[in-house]
C-alpha cells in the first residue's frame, strides 16, 4: 500500500512537470524592467516605438492602452476607437497624428510568433506624456477697495501641463517678486505666489490704483488674462461724521414733533373724535331696531 502511494504521487508530480514545461515552451516572455517616457505636445504628433521584438513573416502585432481597463490600439491589423483616422504602423511602432491631452497613459505592443521552443510573445512598454499650453487665465480683480485695508487677486489656470506659474502685471508693467525693488510709484506691502497666483496687498493704498493683468506660462506657451482695474480710495472720515449728524438731527426733530403733538393733544383729540363716532353709530342703530319692532307688531 505505502509503495502504491508513492507511485501515485511522483506521477502526479510528473505531470505537474509536464504541464509546467509545456506552458513554458508555449510563451517565453521578455520584456523590458524600464518604460522609457515619450513626450509630445498637444496637437503634434509623435512615434511610440516597439523596440525590443524582432519582426519576422509570421509575427502578429497587438497594441493595448493601459489603465483601470485595458484597450485595444491596434488589433487584427486595424486601429481601434479614434486611432481608426490619425494613425499608422511603422514596422511595429505607432505614429500618432493631431495628439490630444486624452492620448496620455501607458502603451504596450505585444508580438507573438511561432519559434521552436513554442509561440515567442514579446513586448515592450512605453509611457506617453502629453503637454499642454496654458489657456487664458480667469483672473479676480476687484473693482474698489478702501486704503489700509487687505486685498487679494487672484489668478488660475486649469488646463496647463506642466502646471503653471503665474506672473502679475500693473499697468503693463511686471510686477517684481520681490515688491524692494519695484518703483517708487508701487506699493511695497505686496507679495506674490507665483504657484497659486495670488497677489495680496497687506494694507493696500492710493498708490496701488491701476489696471492688474496676470500671465500664466509653462515649458511650452503662455497665455494673458485682460486687463481689469481697481481703484483704491482713502477713507472719508468727514462724510461719515457728517452723514452721522444728518441722521441724528432727524431723529431729534422726528421726537420733538411727537412730544409737541402729545402737549397739544392732538393725540387726545382723535381719541375722543373715534368714541363719539362710535357712540352715534350705536345711537342710530338702536332706534332703527326700535323702528323695525314696532312695524312688527302693527
Amino acid at each position: 500500500m505505502a509503495r502504491g502511494s508513492c507511485h501515485r504521487l511522483l506521477l502526479l508530480l510528473l505531470r505537474y512537470l509536464v504541464v509546467a514545461l509545456g506552458y513554458h515552451k508555449a510563451y517565453v516572455l521578455s520584456a523590458p524592467k524600464d518604460h522609457p517616457v515619450v513626450t509630445a505636445i498637444e496637437y503634434q504628433e509623435i512615434i511610440l516605438a516597439c523596440k525590443n521584438p524582432k519582426k519576422t513573416v509570421s509575427s502578429r502585432l497587438e497594441w493595448k492602452k493601459l489603465g483601470q481597463s485595458v484597450s485595444f490600439v491596434y488589433y487584427q491589423q486595424a486601429f481601434q476607437g479614434d486611432f481608426k483616422n490619425r494613425a499608422e504602423i511603422i514596422d511595429f511602432s505607432i505614429r500618432i497624428k493631431n495628439v490630444t491631452r486624452k492620448d496620455a497613459g501607458k502603451y504596450r505592443c505585444e508580438v507573438s510568433a511561432p519559434s521552436q521552443q513554442g509561440q515567442n510573445l514579446q513586448e515592450d512598454t512605453v509611457i506617453l506624456e502629453v503637454l499642454v499650453a496654458p489657456a487664458v487665465p480667469s483672473c479676480q480683480v476687484p473693482t474698489s477697495a478702501l486704503s489700509g485695508t487687505v486685498v487679494e487677486l487672484h489668478c488660475e489656470d486649469k488646463e496647463g501641463n506642466p502646471a503653471s506659474e503665474y506672473t502679475w502685471f500693473k499697468d503693463g508693467i511686471r510686477l517684481p517678486e520681490n515688491p524692494k525693488f519695484g518703483s517708487q510709484r508701487t506699493n511695497s506691502s505686496y507679495t506674490v505666489n507665483t504657484k497659486s497666483g495670488t497677489l495680496q496687498f497687506n494694507t493696500v493704498s492710493k498708490l496701488d490704483s491701476g489696471e492688474y493683468s496676470c500671465e500664466a506660462r509653462n515649458s511650452v506657451g503662455y497665455r494673458t488674462c485682460p486687463g481689469k482695474r481697481m481703484q483704491v480710495d482713502d477713507l472719508n472720515v468727514s462724510g461719515i461724521i457728517a452723514a452721522v449728524v444728518v441722521v441724528a438731527l432727524v431723529i431729534c426733530s422726528c421726537g420733538l414733533g411727537v412730544c409737541y403733538a402729545q402737549r397739544k393733544g392732538y393725540f387726545s383729540k382723535e381719541t375722543s373724535l373715534q368714541k363719539g363716532s362710535s357712540a352715534s353709530k350705536a345711537t342710530t342703530m338702536s332706534e332703527n331696531d326700535f323702528k323695525h319692532t314696532k312695524s312688527f307688531i302693527i
